[in-house]
């Protein structure tokens, strides 16, 4: 890549999206990025400020929401943009479930009952969707990572994960062959991997035999492709990785993983990380919100390689916004506490069995409400021992 990281390009409108979409799954998992004893080296401009390049008229989803297991554990506070529920099995295909939820396979059936030979057991790691769905609504991470509750596909969180997969491929081209035509052509055939590694998005159209609304489908997944050579040039990009899985224990013994859509490292060391969104940039005053995921993972690469990355870019292809914010470690230290106040009210939640449901507009995306009690319905029965509440407990 360039001898700098510099600022995306043009930004132009574009299409809305209604529903958050998630990353497409892992593929490389390499070791490219630099050790470092310390902070990389400052390339100028406002470090620890985002700059204001987010547009308004965020996504749907987009909001404070306040973390709180309901077990006297304290609360953690964050603002979490694109945090409507996203389908299980998209979130699977991202490798970012929990490892250790559930031995060998889910706990429960598509009806709530307990599978017979599958022993549940408490979560060990934590990731950005993880930390949202808590944060968004505990009852709802229980849902999804100690009681393993299917969800169905979404039109946009598939056609997300399509996208993403098209943009890592493209980058299997020489430099000089990374154009809009050859970018488009490559959907096709990604769609038909993606159904063949998951049959049941097949389902978004099954009602669909002339194959109207699955041709709009991939014409708008086009439109977002073509719209992401406006804001960067992938000619002049060689990312150092792409669809990167990392993980790393905190000293507390906490596991935090992801997957870091695309990492950039320019000649001199500093590393920029890059996640595509396929929604609308959100308003400005959730920008702090939409980076929470890219300071999760800037956390990550600092404690796996003492790196500090220089910059996270967020790059929403549904609205032509490009979003920056330049790191420092205090920001990262920051945010290592308050996944730690997180870790510890979801640990009391997992030790009482206490999961409050947190009921806000993003419920009506929700797959589990017959198992709600805000919408009438009975959670599965608890697959985890519980401990009493007492002294000391909440």
């Amino acid at each position: 890549m360039d001898s700098s990281i510099e600022e995306a390009g043009p930004r132009a409108g574009g299409a809305d999206e209604t529903e958050p979409v998630v990353p497409a799954g892992p593929r490389a998992s390499g070791a490219a990025l630099p050790a470092q004893a310390g902070p990389v080296p400052s390339m100028g401009g406002a470090a620890g400020g985002p700059e204001p390049d987010a547009a308004a008229g965020g996504p749907v989803a987009s909001g404070a929401v306040e973390a709180d297991a309901g077990t006297g554990a304290g609360e953690a506070h964050a603002a979490i943009s694109e945090a409507a529920p996203v389908p299980a099995a998209a979130r699977a295909a991202t490798g970012e479930a929990e490892s250790g939820a559930v031995e060998e396979a889910s706990g429960v059936g598509g009806d709530g009952a307990p599978v017979a030979g599958r022993v549940a057991v408490a979560p060990s790691s934590l990731s950005p969707s993880r930390a949202g769905d808590f944060m968004q609504c505990p009852l709802l991470y229980r849902f999804r990572v100690i009681d393993r509750l299917p969800e169905k596909p979404s039109e946009a969180a598939t056609r997300g994960t399509l996208v993403h997969a098209v943009l890592e491929r493209l980058f299997d081209a020489p430099a000089g062959e990374r154009t809009v035509p050859r970018a488009k052509a490559l959907i096709p055939g990604q769609w038909d991997r993606l159904r063949e590694s998951r049959p049941e998005v097949s389902e978004l159209f099954a009602d669909d035999p002339e194959g109207e609304r699955l041709a709009r489908w991939l014409a708008e997944a086009e439109r977002l492709v073509e719209r992401w050579f406006s804001l960067e040039d992938p000619t002049r990009l060689e990312p150092a990785e792409r669809e990167l899985f990392v993980e790393a224990e905190l000293e507390s013994g906490l596991r935090l993983r992801g997957i870091i859509d695309r990492v950039d490292v320019a000649p001199t060391g500093e590393v920029r990380i890059v996640d595509y969104k396929t929604g609308k940039a959100p308003r400005a005053e959730y920008a702090d919100g939409a980076l929470f995921q890219m300071k999760f993972y800037a956390l990550v690469v600092w404690r796996l390689k003492r790196v500090v990355p220089r910059r996270l870019q967020l790059v929403y292809l549904g609205s032509g916004d490009v979003l920056t914010y330049d790191p420092d470690l205090a920001d990262l230290e920051r945010v290592e506490r308050k996944l730690h106040a997180l870790w510890e009210a979801i640990s009391q939640a997992t030790r009482t069995g206490v999961w409050r449901p947190r009921p806000t507009k993003l419920c009506g995306w929700c797959d589990h409400q017959a198992h709600c009690p805000e919408f009438g319905g009975t959670p599965p029965p608890y697959p985890l021992p519980v401990v009493e509440s007492g002294p000391g407990v909440g």
